[in-house]
């Protein structure tokens, strides 16, 4: 099971426990994940399906809590040849009037004269009003629309909506807990995303998937501590790489200079330190420094050998 799919596995077994919290998450399922009919030729009906069994156990649940509305979920095949093997559908349709009307009434799908919204439209801002609430708008639209990355590869949160204005109210409401959201526009449809690691974590927390935020922490630490350590790494590796070859171009010079003009005209600390760095070729400079008495610092044994390739320069030209 992917990570995302666990997060809604996590989701679908979190039960609010105020009606006007269930309420706000029904609404997001039902205007996000279902169709509703809603005309003068037939009778009114709500419609969810889901490829994902964690949604509709969700989806039932709900009706079941806040209504007390017992219904079907109807288990088909998929002929979407496009996926691998044959996914499941799970539906679930509420066709009697009065329940089907029961819902529309309590979700605030009726403006005030009357009229229905459309489906497409923002969430009702009457169920937005309190704080917990609208962690149960971004959870049931997670449940319904979202996805998420594998923390292993990336940080990626995404809602997937079908009109813009549904976008910029989701994107809205994570903003109002202080999470960066942005919306990108693919093909025909918004997405609000957030990819920053820190962001995601506090959507978990903010959708109340404490078990996922805890793992998702645990690899978030693992995942820093291998950059850490690779960082570190890379850094010892180039550092060597850099002292082994000022290490082999000093040599170089200093053979130059015993090859052409030999040791003896050479002050006494420069002798010192060439004999000290033929001897010594894989030495740093700091203990070269502590080979000659008395010690010398490695701004001294790096002055020396400047000297040195000055001379090996001056006498190849």
């Amino acid at each position: 099971m992917s990570f995302s799919s666990e997060v809604k596995e996590e989701l679908s077994k979190h039960n609010s426990q105020t009606r006007h919290c269930q309420l706000a998450e029904l609404a997001v399922m039902i205007q996000y994940a279902g169709t509703i009919n809603w005309e003068d030729s037939q009778k009114p009906s709500i419609t969810v399906r889901t490829e994902n069994i964690a949604v509709a156990r969700k989806y039932f649940t709900l009706l079941k809590k806040t209504f007390n509305i017992n219904t079907d979920v109807d288990e088909s095949t998929s002929n979407d040849i496009s996926k691998a093997g044959k996914a499941k559908i799970y539906t679930i349709h509420l066709d009697q009037t009065d329940e089907v009307m029961k819902v529309f009434q309590a979700i605030k799908l009726f403006r005030e004269d009357g009229v229905m919204l459309t489906p497409a439209t923002v969430i009702n801002p009457i169920l937005l009003k309190n704080t917990c609430c609208r962690r149960a708008v971004i959870r049931g639209a997670y449940l319904s629309i979202g996805s998420m990355s594998d923390p292993n590869k990336g940080y990626h949160f995404e809602l997937v909506c079908a009109t813009k204005v549904q976008a910029e109210q989701l994107k809205d409401i994570i903003i109002g807990f202080e999470v960066d959201a942005k919306i990108v526009n693919r093909k025909k449809y918004y997405v609000v995303y957030v990819k920053e690691g820190a962001g995601i974590v506090e959507l978990l927390n903010i959708m109340e998937a404490h078990i996922s935020l805890m793992n998702l922490e645990n690899l978030r630490i693992i995942r820093e501590m291998r950059n850490s350590i690779n960082r570190r790494v890379n850094c010892e590796a180039a550092n060597i790489t850099k002292t082994v070859n000022a290490a082999s171009k000093q040599i170089e010079d200093i053979l130059s200079i015993k090859n052409k003009m030999g040791f003896g005209q050479l002050p006494e600390n420069l002798r010192e330190i060439a004999e000290l760095r033929l001897e010594y070729p894989d030495a740093t400079l700091k203990e070269l420094g502590g080979l000659i008495e008395p010690a010398v610092g490695k701004s001294g044994v790096n002055h020396r050998l400047r000297k040195l390739s000055e001379l090996a320069e001056s006498l190849k030209q």
